[in-house]
């Protein structure tokens, strides 16, 4: 049986080109409202980590009458490619990344939006027309599409839906063809917002989490990239950090023997303000580097650590205006 990295198909979202052995992450983010300004979030609770992203929220109603809101939590594109592959969620077809949600202390029950775009233009009814699943990174997806016959192919090449692979595995050249659009996809709900309550919502999922092999930032500048600069531009990186991660390489010689591979997790903070009054009234991060053996580094103000693996951030009246993404260097086994 072939599957996608056997043939050499390289898959990835709106990101730059990576190099090789390396993997790109996908934001993912909290809820989103359809916009209410009696509707105030009181606080926000996120906790991060590479198993687990939790985040709890309270929500007031500060209006006089009851409130029934949507309330949507919209999944990441996902979008095949040819240049570097991605750390795609490994859950089932109809919750890739294991999304749980309470309310109230109860379950809720989301409706899963899903839909199939290339170029733009929603090809969802031709995927269901040719009985094609709506999620294209599976092995299920691969393999449906490459075994359709020569005419469905030629259209689906026509609208942007599959991608050609030549390869040669030793036996001659041989073409197949690999899903193409983009997976759309958005859990909704109804909220009740009882006039003068505050409620307590709490999701949980597991977040896409991409990396290297090895440390990647202690190389120096190449081809208009320096990659000390991105880092710190992107991880906040400082200069003690890079120095202490130095100090472990095995040969000073050698960029990348730092004992250390790269983990990425991106979440997006800034859809949290269409509820009234815009701000988050009492916002607090905890991020955990899940082994005292790690290294971990992000953007914040104040952050203090708070545990032998954990980190906190404590902000009042808090507008996140930009996304938050995290590094953390997983120390190797053994090593």
């Amino acid at each position: 049986m072939k599957t996608l990295t056997a043939l050499g198909l390289l898959l990835a979202a709106s990101v730059p080109a990576l190099g090789n052995d390396t993997s790109a992450q996908l934001a993912t983010g909290g809820l989103e409202f359809i916009t209410n300004e009696t509707i105030v979030m009181e606080s926000e609770e996120l906790f991060i980590s590479r198993d687990e992203i939790k985040v709890v929220y309270e929500f007031t109603n500060t209006g006089e009458t009851d409130q029934d809101i949507l309330v949507a939590f919209p999944m990441p594109d996902i979008i095949p490619n040819w240049w570097s592959p991605v750390a795609f969620p490994s859950g089932p077809d109809d919750n890739l990344f294991e999304f749980k949600t309470t309310f109230n202390g109860a379950p809720v029950e989301a409706t899963l939006h899903e839909y199939a775009y290339a170029f733009g233009v929603d090809r969802t009814k031709e995927l269901k027309q040719l009985g094609l699943p709506i999620v294209p990174f599976t092995e299920d997806a691969s393999q449906l599409v490459d075994a359709l016959d020569d005419e469905t192919t030629e259209r689906l090449l026509h609208l942007g839906m599959v991608w050609p692979d030549e390869f040669d595995q030793g036996n001659g050249w041989e073409k197949h063809y690999w899903p193409g659009w983009t997976y759309k996809a958005t859990y909704t709900w109804e909220g009740h917002f009882p006039a003068g309550e505050t409620v307590e919502v709490v999701h949980t999922y597991k977040p896409s989490v991409g990396g290297t092999v090895a440390v990647s930032f202690l190389s120096e500048p190449y081809e208009d990239y320096d990659p000390a600069s991105d880092y710190r531009a992107k991880y906040c990186t400082d200069d003690d950090f890079r120095a202490a991660v130095a100090a472990t390489q095995t040969s000073p010689d050698e960029t990348y023997s730092a004992p250390y591979t790269e983990e990425w997790i991106s979440y997006i903070l800034t859809t949290g303000g269409n509820w009234g009054g815009g701000a988050i009234k009492n916002f607090r991060l905890v991020v955990d580097k899940g082994s005292e053996d790690n290294f971990v580094s992000f953007c914040g103000e104040d952050v203090k650590k708070i545990g032998p693996t954990t980190f906190e951030m404590v902000k009042t009246d808090y507008w996140p205006d930009k996304e938050l993404d995290i590094l953390i260097l997983q120390r190797r086994p053994g090593e």
